[in-house]
């Protein structure tokens, strides 16, 4: 009942044909979020693509300003002197084939997998695995790369991943209800911004239909797209 009636208080200072702000719509949802933990503010965009077609996908990475508020454990495949550079760097998981035939297992102990170029022939065949978490290590989000430092220091610093799910949806965990208006704000134009730059040649009209803000057990906000990629 507790929580019927907090759910209830939250919907009431919310109207949901209305769109909002973004400075208002952060604070309506700091506001709504009263749960015992620090809830995570959540990012939803509705795109006008089909992404059955292939000149449609949508796909990349952003770093927020602000970080997540989240600690990503980070996998790496690596061998030798790479192998070395991952542990100094903060790795939680370094290995080769050992670290193979724990993710065959289903021993997936990690929020992001990073692998050296050499690596790929023993992680390519992980793809059926891997993949459908969206955990495949990728090029084009420099998640394969001989940087593993760097690529480790941004993935523990607020690196988000985002890709379009089958009815041309994203979402992702932008920040903490703790965090300051200030941050979540800079935090969502971020990665609202990032989505922006990633449409597809193949997409036409209308690229970002809808956004939309919410806390973990807060009710969501629609947001005037307008104060979201203005600067």
């Amino acid at each position: 009942m507790a929580k019927g009636k907090r759910l209830k208080q939250a919907y009431a200072s919310i109207n949901r044909d209305s769109f909002y702000a973004i400075d208002k719509a952060v604070d309506l949802i700091k506001q709504g979020a009263k749960a015992k933990f620090d809830e995570t503010i959540e990012v939803s965009l509705n795109l006008g693509i089909d992404p059955k077609q292939s000149d449609q996908n949508v796909r990349g990475v952003v770093l927020l300003p602000h970080g997540t508020g989240k600690s990503l454990r980070v996998a790496v495949f690596a061998k030798g002197p790479k192998a070395e550079q991952a542990k100094a760097a903060g790795a939680d998981l370094v290995g080769a084939d050992d670290l193979a035939e724990q993710v065959n297992a289903g021993k997936i102990e990690f929020d992001r997998c990073i692998a050296t170029p050499d690596m790929m022939g023993v992680v390519g065949k992980l793809g059926k695995v891997l993949g459908p978490r969206g955990l495949m290590p990728n090029p084009k989000l420099g998640t394969v790369t001989n940087d593993i430092a760097e690529a480790i220091k941004a993935a523990k610093g607020g690196q988000v991943e985002f890709r379009a799910e089958k009815a041309g949806l994203i979402h992702a965990g932008i920040g903490k209800a703790s965090f300051s208006k200030e941050a979540i704000v800079a935090n969502v134009k971020a990665f609202v911004g990032a989505v922006s730059k990633a449409k597809p040649s193949g997409s036409k009209g209308t690229f970002i239909k809808k956004v939309s803000l919410s806390s973990t057990m807060g009710p969501g906000v629609k947001l005037e797209i307008g104060t979201v990629l203005g600067g």
